[in-house]
């Protein structure tokens, strides 16, 4: 059995843009629904949404035969965390909250199988070697990672060129949300100096060539990201997406029965 290429990876090394979905219902069912859709890389969240190793596991198995990517972001940067995502399977991760060059060399590290990193050795136990069966996994498998790490307060924008240009380090995510808190724009993503910042993050993270992304929801700013030069953009997310649908759907029919139940009788009428 071959190691499957991570082409999510190699797809941004070629400078061809990546367009995904965030999943964060935490269901199998989901994530495999969202999986025939047709996106590039569904992220897993890991971090705000209730997904445990043992619920990613069951997404990356929903996944599997579906061309998407599936993406994990854990909640923290954290070695042993680090080492139990890959090990059931998962070749790219999110690492949030990374402010600094030493942290992202730290997670270049985690990420590989000594001497190269600091990965424990357990292969027999995983499900990323398919337990051994995965023709010589322990000296394929460095080449196939993916590491993505966020930058979303002042300190990493600061240190931005240094976090990008760590060797090892794929890409790097820019947070709105958390990125405008730590601005002084708490609760606006989308605030004129939060969004120069990110517009020149993402030429920033280009010129150390590596790959720059976000999440946008908003139809126009994505396409405003992309045509800056970012290569990984979200462009929605499950638990907004069908909130708003049937909140939509539900006020055609609640608003239909309220102006119905107002109108006058005509006179005669039941």
């Amino acid at each position: 059995m071959k190691i499957a290429p991570n082409v999510f990876r190699n797809a941004m090394r070629n400078g061809e843009a990546q367009i995904g979905y965030w999943l964060g219902f935490a269901s199998a069912n989901v994530a495999e629904a969202m999986a025939g859709c047709g996106y590039h890389w569904l992220l897993i969240d890991g971090e705000h949404a209730p997904n445990d190793l043992n619920v990613t596991l069951e997404q990356l198995r929903a996944v599997a035969p579906y061309a998407t990517h599936p993406v994990v972001r854990i909640v923290e940067a954290n070695v042993a965390l680090v080492k139990r995502y890959l090990d059931i399977g998962a070749q790219t991760l999110l690492v949030p909250m990374v402010d600094t060059p030493e942290q992202a060399a730290l997670m270049v590290q985690a990420m590989r199988y000594p001497p190269e990193g600091i990965r424990g050795m357990g292969s027999a136990l995983a499900r990323a070697s398919r337990w051994n069966q995965v023709d010589d996994y322990l000296n394929q498998a460095n080449n196939e990672m993916c590491l993505l790490v966020q930058a979303e307060t002042v300190e990493a924008m600061g240190n931005l060129k240094a976090i990008a240009e760590v060797d090892g380090v794929d890409g790097v995510f820019f947070g709105p949300a958390d990125l405008s808190a730590s601005m002084g724009y708490r609760g606006q993503p989308s605030h004129p100096e939060v969004k120069k910042a990110i517009l020149d993050g993402i030429a920033t993270v280009r010129a150390a060539g590596k790959a720059p992304g976000i999440l946008a929801a908003d139809p126009k700013l994505a396409r405003e990201y992309l045509d800056a030069g970012a290569l990984f953009v979200a462009v929605g997310v499950d638990t907004t997406m069908l909130v708003k649908a049937a909140t939509a759907l539900r006020q055609q029919f609640v608003q239909t029965a309220e102006d119905a139940a107002a109108a006058p009788r005509a006179s005669g009428g039941y």
